[in-house]
């Protein structure tokens, strides 16, 4: 099966709920800043795109309507390893894990690919 865990849409109830106030628990679901910096997007233009309601800026290393899940949020981690369990127990043997390369990104430092906790949060994963 395929799975994508690096981002979600942007009509999923995590980022309804993300952008709906800086203080919502799901806020730190995404990457959000208050300035952004120079990183593009696989699709070209700007990786960050200005969201009017809460007056920050979130993350999506492809297309606006797919922003990137925050894995240095521990919460994030729990929640896609329950999916993941959740998949395993209806029967699903095996996973291609689309962009995974991504998960271990450092926004602030520019490191996108294979960045230095990659392998942990797999590992991670895969204990689960």
């Amino acid at each position: 099966m395929d799975l994508v865990l690096n981002h979600t849409s942007d009509q999923h109830e995590w980022f309804k709920q993300s952008r709906s106030s800086k203080t919502n628990p799901y806020r730190d679901y995404y990457i959000w800043r208050d300035q952004p910096n120079d990183i593009t997007s696989a699709f070209g233009g700007s990786a960050w795109t200005y969201d009017k309601t809460t007056n920050q800026y979130y993350f999506h290393m492809f297309a606006k309507e797919q922003p990137d899940l925050n894995w240095q949020n521990p919460k994030v981690r729990e929640e896609i390893a329950k999916m993941v369990k959740w998949w395993c127990d209806f029967g699903i043997m095996g996973f291609r894990l689309d962009v995974i390369e991504l998960l271990g990104k450092r926004i602030d430092q520019k490191v996108l690919s294979n960045g230095p906790m990659l392998h942990k949060y797999i590992q991670d994963l895969r204990k689960k």
